[in-house]
């Protein structure tokens, strides 16, 4: 979550008077994450939510975002549920963009990753991927394989500002995800960006799953490589397999894995890992002056990713 659109009070508070939500008592930028902006409303009913979708969100794909909380919340998934307006239209416009305003939800994420904090994860993730199956609609990877170099070109040129040795790396890595990428494994609706700023804990039970705006339809297997990435890793850079162990199995109790998977396990992970460097770079160096966002360091993930090039198998992640 983050700022980078501005809300005057007086645009603010007629965008709050079309719900009926109660009158505005606060409103307050969320200078976290980098994708939306975000506000904190106070009314006088409630807390809640208001997100400005900007950047990478494509206006034609709300509908299958908010389509999903609505259906996940209907099946027990705790996340968000989008507020209708009094129009009965869940997305409006605000300040020159797409709004919409969901429900507020209890819990904190951790600063500090523990081991049951990736259990919980795990058996949040596969139940989430149940729920997922039945949804209608669906969308297309936006940030997948194919996505990946077109989306290195725009930065190419000046990947040395950050490493020298960066541009190398990427391109040697895109060749070979692009050789041994993996066919046929099981497919669903997937978060795709579960790091752990979009879980909530109210103590060591997980309370929410939020911010499903990269969510779409690919490999369930990738989603949890995405979160080995964002989960298992330790500040100095060091692959915890703990972590990695309980979020598996966790995960595993709820929704058993193929042995294509497993199998395929250190190469979505390579992919995962690839995927975050490269938006990462993109940020860093395209930063908008002013955001109330700081980028995140793109060579965090080039040392994930060099973890996964030495991996042998599926058991350097902790499973037997």
């Amino acid at each position: 979550m983050a700022v980078y659109t501005d809300v005057s009070d007086e645009e603010m508070m007629a965008f709050i008077a079309e719900y009926d939500i109660g009158e505005l008592v606060s409103a307050k930028g969320i200078a976290e994450g980098v994708e939306n902006s975000n506000y904190l409303i106070g009314t006088t009913k409630d807390h809640f939510i208001l997100t400005l979708y900007e950047k990478r969100v494509r206006e034609e794909d709300l509908p299958f975002f908010l389509g999903l909380m609505d259906h996940l919340a209907a099946r027990g998934i705790p996340c968000p549920e989008p507020v209708h307006a009094k129009d009965g239209r869940a997305l409006r416009q605000l300040a020159g963009r797409p709004a919409a305003v969901i429900s507020f939800l209890e819990g904190l994420w951790p600063k500090k990753i523990r081991p049951v904090h990736c259990a919980e994860l795990g058996r949040a993730l596969a139940q989430f991927h149940a729920a997922g199956a039945d949804f209608a609609i669906q969308r297309k990877n936006s940030l997948g394989p194919k996505d990946w170099r077109p989306l290195y070109e725009t930065a190419a040129e000046r990947a040395h500002e950050v490493d020298e040795s960066l541009a190398l790396l990427v391109e040697s890595e895109l060749d070979a995800l692009e050789r041994a990428w993996p066919h046929d494994l099981p497919t669903g609706v997937i978060h795709a960006d579960l790091f752990p700023d979009n879980v909530f804990f109210i103590g060591d039970k997980l309370s929410g799953l939020i911010d499903f705006y990269f969510a779409c339809n690919d490999y369930m297997a990738y989603d949890l490589a995405v979160c080995l990435n964002a989960w298992c890793f330790e500040r100095d850079r060091s692959f915890n397999t703990t972590k990695a162990r309980q979020l598996l199995a966790a995960y595993g109790a709820e929704r058993k894995l193929s042995r294509d998977e497993l199998n395929a396990l250190p190469i979505l992970c390579r992919g995962a890992a690839l995927r975050f460097l490269l938006t990462r770079l993109y940020d860093w160096l395209n930063c908008p002056p002013g955001a109330l966002v700081k980028p995140k360091d793109p060579m965090e993930y080039v040392a994930y990713l060099q973890f996964h090039r030495r991996v042998s198998g599926p058991g350097d992640y902790g499973l037997e």
